[in-house]
């Protein structure tokens, strides 16, 4: 193989790539670096098409090696072990972004393989891994309708940023990863920070044009390896006499079927619709049927394909009847759940999801081991669709990629939204159980998400909704579908998800399957999805105006008291002694900042009280001039000890326990007994004179001597 070099320049940055090399065994592969970032992308698919499939066998798998960063695994094993959340959001990423690009029909086994083997702590992989990803398909001989290139666009100050920094990105009121090709944009993934809709495009444009030169590279590499003319495979063979007659007998029952509002009724109405299809074209083929019959059933899932985008192209209807722009019935509930610490059951259509929102502590946050080091998250989203949602029977498995990407999609939505830990101490976690599923239930866990936290008291800047849209386009005519259905969501040439408040956009997900979305198509695409959002709040808002102004009863209560940082060590005591015993005590959640700031929280108000005193116990400060209640530890000839709280002593000289000589100490104190000081001075050391003489003088008393 050729070793080839070649740099590009992506918004200042420089990339270089590389193929040749490393694993020269794959089909092909690309060392991919920007900054001190280095990633290797392999691309393999199989010579033969695996028979009995009616799907393109693609697997993607973005593995972070922690040795990239210097860091030695800490888990128990200290290897790698399952897919962390990251790598599985950028195996996803990666994936939407290249498996439209292969050719339809095209059905051998493809494995894209990306590794980080060196990541610095500026640049993120993700985007990097996305365009080696694309550069190793082509520079090989695998079909593929690229190249493709990835960026991450942000904005400081007011100005787009191609491929930000991590400094950057913390002063960034937008994050979006997308993937663009020479005519198109492919895939976006972000968030950002209540942005409008005319930014938002402005961000997508001007990420498009920041990966052209990249483009042009890969374009280059292909030509000099030779790898422009790809692989021949044998696409599907139609017999178009057969389709037609087959479409003849299966049109109608179709076209019954789609009037159809209600999901399982109009299921079973297009599941007899093909079986008699079937059977009629059985006693026609006669013992022929048989090796025909599956491609007779693909031909009837092209005719559902084709009739709905005739459907509503032409006729300007949608299933049952709906309008483009109609969004469905909505109704909502909060409280629903007695005991969580707020709830919200939210039900579009046949769309429902239940969540809820638990108020936890510090000890709650969750560890997340990443390149950059340990990081903890105080707001999390976890997102579940159990197979009774569907109507399906299934084994119960720990989340899928597709469980994890919409709980991700969802958490951004509603994270630019969440109160400063200074505004509110609790972490918080939001879960959402799908009990119906007809299409855009991760919207539907972004706004029954944002009523369960309004209902918990968590004081959000403003409420979130979020909406699924999808688009079509046959020629000049154009289809903007708003709050798509199941059924809908393949058949159009773009489809994407938008959050926000009333302000602007908190969060958006982007799959264009087509070139010529222009900038006037997108404008009015996301226009739409804000008029449809905007209808969303207003029903959300209808069951719950705001954020409930106390928390749940079950919740615990934080309380934050402050101590001086060099006290910190009294209160965690010899390997956390002290505070395990407050702790155990008082039944409390004791959270020790470096600061000094302490949080205790536990639903019993009286707990909570005990703890704080036990902590102030431990760390007052002794005031001159102030008067206590002590207990002597220790005598000694020249004076006593004397402990005016716990931990804290001073020494009252012989010459200040009476008015009159005391020839020994004994003769005025022993170990054990209480006596009433007062605070003399205190020196720079620290050290603590007291007064017996003068607090009994300051109590009005004679001496007792």
């Amino acid at each position: 193989m050729k070793h080839i070099v070649k740099t590009a320049s992506i918004g200042g940055k420089e990339i270089t790539i590389e193929t040749g090399r490393i694993a020269k065994q794959a089909d092909g592969s690309a060392w991919v670096r920007m900054g001190e970032t280095v990633v290797l992308v392999t691309a393999v698919s199989a010579r033969e098409k695996k028979e009995g499939l009616d799907f393109f066998p693609l697997t993607v798998d973005y593995i972070e090696k922690l040795a990239s960063a210097g860091r030695i695994p800490g888990s128990f094993f200290r290897r790698e072990g399952r897919p962390t959340e990251k790598e599985t959001l950028t195996s996803r990423v990666i994936d939407r972004s290249l498996r439209p690009l292969f050719p339809e029909g095209y059905q051998n086994e493809t494995q894209i393989i990306a590794t980080v083997f060196s990541s610095d702590p500026q640049v993120d992989a993700d985007v990097v891994a996305l365009t080696a990803a694309s550069t190793a398909i082509s520079c090989s001989d695998i079909p593929f309708d690229g190249p493709i290139a990835g960026v991450r666009v942000g904005r400081v100050d007011g100005e787009f940023v191609a491929n930000p920094t991590n400094d950057e990105r913390e002063r960034s009121d937008l994050d979006l990863v997308m993937a663009a090709s020479k005519d198109a944009i492919v895939m976006v993934e972000g968030g950002a920070n209540e942005l409008s809709e005319s930014v938002m495009v402005d961000a997508l444009l001007f990420g498009q044009a920041a990966v052209q030169e990249v483009l042009k590279v890969q374009e280059e590499l292909a030509r000099e390896l030779e790898k422009t003319e790809k692989r021949a495979f044998e696409p599907p063979r139609v017999d178009e006499a057969l389709k037609e007659e087959f479409k003849a007998i299966a049109w109608e029952p179709i076209r019954e079927a789609y009037a159809i509002g209600e999901k399982l009724d109009r299921y079973a109405a297009l599941s007899a619709a093909s079986k008699a299809a079937l059977a009629a074209m059985k006693e026609k083929l006669g013992d022929a049927f048989a090796e025909r019959e599956r491609e007779l059933k693909g031909f009837f899932e092209d005719f559902k394909y084709d009739y709905m985008r005739q459907m509503i192209v032409n006729d300007g209807v949608r299933i049952a009847g709906r309008k483009h722009d109609e969004i469905r019935s909505i109704w909502a509930e909060v409280g629903a759940l007695p005991r969580s610490h707020g709830s919200a059951i939210f039900t579009r259509g046949e769309t429902q999801s239940i969540c809820s929102a638990t108020l936890g502590t510090g000890d709650d946050e969750q560890r997340i081991e990443m390149l950059t080091g340990m990081h903890f998250k105080k707001f999390m989203l976890h997102y579940n669709f159990p197979p009774y949602s569907v109507g399906e029977v299934k084994f119960l498995r720990s989340p899928g990629r597709r469980e994890i990407g919409h709980g991700a999609l969802a958490e951004r939505a509603l994270r630019y939204v969440m109160p400063t830990p200074e505004q509110f101490q609790y972490v918080v976690r939001v879960t959402s159980d799908i009990t119906e599923s007809n299409g855009s239930s991760s919207m539907a866990t972004v706004c029954g998400g944002c009523l369960a936290l309004m209902d918990a008291g968590v004081p959000i800047k403003a409420p979130v909704a979020g909406i699924a849209m999808g688009l079509i386009k046959e020629g000049d005519k154009i289809a903007i579908l708003s709050d798509i259905l199941g059924d809908e969501d393949h058949l159009g040439d773009m489809d994407f998800k938008v959050c926000g408040t009333e302000a602007g956009i908190t969060s958006i997900q982007m799959d264009i399957k087509i070139a010529g979305v222009t900038k006037e198509i997108l404008e009015k695409a996301l226009d739409q999805a804000r008029v449809g959002r905007h209808h969303i709040l207003g029903k959300m808002l209808e069951v719950l105006p705001a954020p409930r102004p106390e928390i749940s009863q079950y919740a615990p209560r934080i309380t934050t008291i402050k101590i001086r940082p060099e006290r910190i060590k009294d209160v965690i005591g010899p390997g956390g002694k002290v505070v395990k015993d407050i702790i155990a005590r008082t039944g409390c959640s004791v959270d020790i900042n470096d600061d000094g700031t302490i949080n205790i929280a536990s639903s019993d108000s009286a707990k909570v009280d005990a703890a704080i005193q036990m902590i102030r116990n431990l760390t007052q400060e002794a005031e001159i001039g102030k008067t206590y209640l002590g207990t002597v530890r220790r005598v000694v000839e020249f004076g006593a000890f004397v402990e005016i709280f716990p931990g804290t002593d001073g020494l009252v000289h012989i010459s200040e326990l009476a008015d009159q000589r005391v020839k020994q100490v004994t003769d005025v104190l022993n170990e054990g007994d209480e006596v009433l000081v007062k605070v003399v001075s205190i020196d720079r050391q620290g050290k603590i004179r007291l007064s017996r003489k003068e607090a009994l003088k300051e109590a009005g008393g004679g001496d007792a001597a």
